[in-house]
């Protein structure tokens, strides 16, 4: 196994790990360790390039660290991304590998789940390293994240609708969601249960119309369904869904999803501010499972009645984060990200 660093300005330490006894090629970058040692999810995809894959864990692992400021979890931010197909390249032996390689960074970097990577293979994950939350609730560790994702996903629309009508009924509002995975089908059976209309599309059209069926949600194709009329758009599947082609044909009022990365660019926060749409920073809206798993590395271990109450937060993260939009002009991206530099700059100040 060869790990060697990389250095990349602004951020405390990203490695390179390739080991050609497992084929495991793989990245892990740590952005911020002010709040506390960094936690990111761990995710498996077939990057064209290793340029393409040190692009994506730079930009979560700094993402990460806006999350857990502004979500308070007492953690900095940081990612781990494998490169690979993940019907090809899986093994517990490559898992037990990049064990090593998180172990490598001695507690600087505690990993987590995320695409393509499930409890199973964190379990091999952790043979070699104990820097690992997610786990099944048998180990004593919380599970599943994405429940508490939509939880947390539910939360945060909640205070989007506030900020957009002045109310959190959603009676009468239509939901357009594109993705119904993991996250997005609780989320979309959240707000169904709160009043909402649910229009639906997912890369799998066939699943789409299959769950369509079971709860009675409209279903459309996938290819320009941001551009239907609804109240709320909620991405819950690729990012960069947001760019300068598809935020003019918008037809919403408030944008609210479960995606990461849902801005192509930080500057198309401007355009929706522009429009007069009201966006949820992703990092904020969709905190809930980094919440839960956090709970995991308290001292007392992890309790699922603290971590709901935690998760339930995200309503108050956004409230604040609208706010200072408000207060200050400028757009919900900006606000957040303020938000999160000024916690981080007070414990600075303190450290």
């Amino acid at each position: 196994m060869e790990i060697t660093e990389i250095q990349v300005d602004g951020y405390e330490k990203v490695a390179r790990c390739r080991d050609d006894e497992t084929g495991l090629h793989a990245l892990i970058a740590v952005h911020d360790t002010t709040l506390g040692p960094s936690l990111g999810g761990m995710r498996l995809l077939p990057y064209v390039s290793e340029d393409e894959a040190l692009f994506d864990v730079l930009r979560l692992s700094k993402g990460m660290t806006y999350k857990s400021a502004v979500a308070e979890t007492g953690l900095g931010g940081g990612k781990s991304v494998i490169i690979g197909d993940p019907a090809k390249i899986k093994s517990p032996a490559l898992f037990e590998a990049m064990g090593r390689f998180v172990e490598s960074f001695g507690g600087k970097y505690i990993t987590a789940e995320d695409m393509n990577i499930g409890i199973a293979d964190l379990e091999n994950v952790n043979k070699t390293t104990k820097y690992v939350t997610g786990l099944s609730r048998e180990k004593g560790s919380s599970g599943n994240p994405s429940p508490y994702t939509a939880r947390g996903c539910f939360q945060g629309a909640r205070a989007t609708a506030e900020e957009a009508w002045g109310s959190d009924d959603f009676n009468g509002r239509t939901v357009v969601m594109q993705g119904v995975g993991a996250v997005g089908l609780p989320f979309a059976l959240m707000l169904q249960e709160a009043g909402a209309k649910l229009i639906i599309c997912d890369i799998n059209h066939e699943y789409a119309v299959k769950l369509g069926k079971e709860h009675g949600f409209e279903v459309i194709p996938d290819a320009g369904h941001h551009q239907v009329e609804c109240d709320i758009y909620a991405p819950c599947a690729r990012g960069a869904g947001l760019n300068d082609e598809t935020i003019p044909e918008l037809n919403c009022k408030a944008v609210a999803g479960c995606a990461n990365n849902v801005l192509l660019e930080e500057r198309h926060a401007d355009m929706l501010k522009e429009r007069g749409i009201v966006y949820a920073p992703d990092y904020v809206i969709n905190a809930g499972g980094i919440i839960n798993v956090g709970v995991e590395v308290s001292p007392d271990g992890y309790n699922e009645e603290v971590a709901i109450e935690r998760v339930d937060r995200v309503y108050n993260n956004l409230k604040a984060v609208y706010d200072v939009a408000r207060r200050d002009d400028i757009s919900t991206l900006t606000a957040s990200g303020r938000l999160a530099e000024e916690r981080i700059e007070a414990a600075r100040a303190t450290a």
